[in-house]
């Protein structure tokens, strides 16, 4: 059938590798976990229509490689970007600390208003927790970033950052 929406962003996943990206866009859009963990080569995407406020937003999702040798590759995808799930992995210092190179990027290649949620992917992985929870979401504060721990393993969060993320860029 047509699919009508009343407005269209599109989105960006970003992040290192192996934070679980592709996992996020595939749990938001089929509902499920995605189990063969390659790593993404270039680009994935992916698109959804969702409800907000009443408003159907259809998000164009596009899943950038974390892998720093496509990263040349992935400037162009950051043009027109309204939305941005920012991702690291709570069980990997390394990932955490890279956040400020990606944002960096996203706010010089994309523009200084795009909308950023931070993510703390593997929040199942609690036990394994190097990064927590309160150093996060004060480092979402200083930077002006929503925040919120998901798991694309079981779900957790996974819709709520992208509805989070597209609520607030229908209210600017």
């Amino acid at each position: 059938g047509s699919e009508t929406y009343d407005f269209l962003f599109k989105f960006l996943v970003i992040g290192n590798a192996g934070t679980g990206k592709s996992c996020l866009l595939h749990q938001f859009i089929e509902k499920k976990f995605k189990d063969d963990s390659n790593h993404t080569i270039g680009v994935e995407f992916g698109s959804k229509i969702i409800n907000v406020g009443g408003k159907y937003v259809k998000l164009q999702i596009w899943d950038t490689a974390g892998l720093e040798r496509f990263r040349s590759v992935t400037r162009s995808y950051y043009r027109g970007a309204a939305g941005a799930l920012l991702v690291y992995d709570i069980t990997s210092r390394e990932t955490y600390n890279a956040l400020t190179n990606w944002l960096t990027d996203a706010r010089m290649l994309a523009s200084q208003n795009i909308v950023i949620i931070l993510c703390g992917n593997k929040k199942d992985l609690d036990a394994d927790r190097e990064v927590t929870f309160l150093e996060a979401s004060r480092f979402a504060q200083e930077n002006e970033l929503m925040f919120l721990e998901t798991s694309a393993l079981t779900g957790e969060d996974v819709e709520e950052a992208f509805v989070q993320c597209a609520r607030k860029i229908l209210n600017k």
